[in-house]
């Protein structure tokens, strides 16, 4: 059971002969790791003893770090952007200035790393707390804390610069001068733990997921059984048109249907009856905001494409 991905990126990178040319080498995988918790200390999907991590180990040259700080940087914006995370801090961990002694790497990489850093943050105007003492032993890190619904943090994102692992797996590219170098190495994890990353979501959206993101984008609801047929129909049709749609067809009064499907949090709820089926049209229900009236079938289609690419470009 492998409790990190990084060794075996660290493989990859020292499997061929590599040259400045080739940096920065990025190497990326969702990794399934396992770590020995305690059992006391197991929380829900919080913390949990087998968890799936967006890892991913960019091998750079030391003038480079702030480069590669920047895209990474821009890759959690755009999560948290898309997600609508906008409670979070960031900290900077830096090296205890007065016990130098238990960090590894010269003087020269640690300065070059942590001022890195700190002018990536400046740069994309982030306020990051700087805290010293709090870096790992073997680099600088940026670490993003998340606020839930019940306003306890969770660390997210994480950008992590690691002179220790490509000293220990003696990796070497040739620089321009034909001498060999040591690269240095960024570990960083945008969402980290996809499983409390998914925690974190539920709570911070009460399951109101965007509806880009829905498990079930709409759910049709056929006022009495002879309109099942023509349910299904519409669910086929918006399906065709990757509209994730189901078909709620208990006989069930079409009043407990709509209470049951908003506790459920769908989006969308499109209501059939008799004046729909002749008119190949739907009711549409928006979650949260109720009726919004009756539409045919492509135009809901259309709008509701509209709506999730507007979402996502925003």
């Amino acid at each position: 059971l492998k409790p990190m991905n990084c060794p075996h990126h660290c493989e990859i990178f020292r499997a061929l002969p590599r040259s400045y040319r080739d940096l920065p080498l990025r190497l990326a995988e969702f990794g399934t790791v396992y770590r020995y918790e305690q059992s006391g200390e197991l929380h829900g999907l919080t913390r949990v003893r087998g968890f799936t991590q967006d890892d991913a180990h960019i091998y750079c040259a030391p003038d480079q770090i702030k480069g590669e700080f920047l895209k990474v940087m821009d890759i959690i914006f755009y999560i948290f952007k898309a997600l609508k995370f906008e409670n979070f801090e960031a900290q900077i961990s830096l090296r205890d200035p007065n016990n130098k002694e238990k960090y590894i790497g010269s003087d020269e990489n640690w300065h070059l790393a942590e001022q890195a850093i700190i002018d990536a943050c400046e740069e994309k105007g982030l306020k990051a707390r700087k805290e010293y003492g709090e870096a790992a032993f073997y680099g600088p890190k940026l670490d993003f804390m998340v606020k839930d619904a019940l306003g306890r943090k969770w660390q997210l994102g994480t950008i992590q610069v690691d002179y220790n692992l490509p000293e220990r797996f003696q990796l070497e590219y040739t620089g321009s001068d034909n001498q060999k170098h040591r690269p240095v190495m960024i570990h960083r994890a945008p969402f980290g733990s996809m499983e409390r990353f998914v925690a974190v979501l539920l709570e911070h959206t009460a399951g109101r997921f965007p509806l880009w993101l829905a498990p079930e984008q709409a759910v049709v609801l056929p006022i009495s059984e002879k309109f099942n047929d023509y349910a299904h129909e519409v669910a086929a049709r918006l399906n065709a048109l990757d509209i994730r749609t189901q078909v709620d067809d208990r006989n069930e009064k079409i009043g407990k249907k709509i209470r049951d499907n908003e506790l459920k949090r769908i989006p969308y709820m499109l209501i059939v009856g008799e004046k729909e089926a002749e008119n190949g049209e739907i009711s549409v229900r928006k979650q949260g905001e109720g009726d919004k009236g009756s539409m045919k079938i492509a135009t809901f289609a259309d709008d509701l494409t509209r709506e999730v690419n507007e979402m996502i470009n925003q």
